[in-house]
């Protein structure tokens, strides 16, 4: 198993230097073991790891059988973290996320006290299957725990384990008998990974792994130590002014009828990204800076995350609908106006 070391305060640049090489070799074999059973998704499976590293939780949309619930699964045999999956339905309840306050017998004194019996949602990975079919409702029981790692139940509020991820599922909502997320919960995953479909190739990859008696093995690559001085380390890269800059003129740019927005796209967006989006987009960048053997992010770092990092928290008008501009779309015009060029001026607190 991969060991990613701890980086002190007073650290060497050689210290440094070697613990990067470490993370990007650790995330590199991690990435390996997770292809051995998803088959054809590369991006999927990057852009997903990129996210668990940067310690955010991450929304999958694709059509049925592409892999999502597979992906989790074999992700969690590779970090070896507790799992628990939750089976999203119209009659799903909150208390069946968060656990409850039940009736039960003591062993010690054989008299009935009130105790808490804890939900699937105290495990280090939780998979939300098919997340759209459950009601808001029961949607809503994940806002505190994504957020804060924090369930509060019965006027007791209880830590969550360390480290905590979410990784929910969900079909296109177009489709019948789903709900969509709410924009509170949406804004909670750091990325949303689109599942494509796939290919010819990759279905004669799928029939040869799957349909002979070989099963593929997934070793354990990471440990939740190892991923929490993953996630610390990657915070070491340093970001330029005018990158964080950058990012943050990106993120104001879908907001309409602001000071960043460009001539003409006030027609297209209805709310545009929360902050949540620039720290996402430069947490991520990190993991990909790293990933490609730097120690600091560019621009085409923030560019090539934009789609996932903000597809999920733009809301686009009646009119986009109707023309059929997509998110990504209007995303991609964007990163053509958003200026990239080295600005004078400084931001405060982008060095990690």
């Amino acid at each position: 198993m991969n060991r990613v070391p701890t980086i002190r305060g007073d650290a060497s640049i050689e210290e440094v230097r070697d613990a990067c090489q470490s993370f990007r070799v650790t995330a590199l074999a991690l990435e390996a073991e997770t292809t051995r059973s998803v088959v054809g998704q590369s991006v999927v499976v990057r852009e997903t790891i990129i996210a668990l590293l940067a310690g955010g939780h991450v929304l999958l949309e694709g059509l049925p059988g592409l892999g999502k619930t597979l992906l989790v699964r074999t992700l969690s045999d590779a970090l070896g973290l507790s799992f628990a999956r939750i089976q999203c339905t119209p009659d799903l309840m909150p208390a069946d996320i968060t656990g409850t306050n039940i009736v039960m017998d003591d062993p010690v004194t054989s008299r009935r006290v009130i105790g808490f019996r804890s939900g699937p949602i105290f495990h280090q990975l939780l998979l939300v299957d098919e997340v759209n079919r459950a009601t808001p409702k029961s949607q809503s029981a994940l806002l505190e725990a994504m957020q804060e790692r924090q369930v509060s139940v019965g006027g007791e509020t209880r830590p969550l384990p360390t480290p905590f991820f979410v990784m929910a599922t969900q079909n296109p909502i177009e489709q019948e008998g789903t709900y969509p997320l709410p924009e509170a919960q949406l804004d909670r995953f750091m990325l949303k990974v689109l599942v494509p479909a796939v290919t010819r190739e990759t279905l004669q990859q799928v029939l040869a792994r799957t349909t002979t008696a070989a099963d593929p093995v997934v070793s354990r690559v990471l440990d939740a130590d190892g991923i929490a001085s993953a996630i610390a380390l990657a915070k070491w890269i340093a970001v330029a002014p005018h990158v964080a800059d950058f990012a943050i003129r990106l993120v104001l740019s879908t907001h309409p009828g602001g000071d960043h927005s460009p001539k003409g796209f006030d027609r297209w967006i209805v709310t545009g990204a929360s902050p949540r989006a620039v720290q996402a987009l430069v947490s991520c960048a990190k993991v990909r800076a790293l990933l490609d053997g730097r120690f600091a992010i560019g621009t085409d770092d923030i560019a090539a995350l934009a789609p996932a990092c903000l597809r999920h928290r733009i809301v686009r008008s009646f009119e986009a609908e109707a023309d059929g501009r997509s998110t990504d779309s209007i995303i991609a015009d964007l990163l053509q106006r958003v200026d990239r060029g080295v600005v004078a001026h400084t931001v405060a607190g982008v060095h990690a």
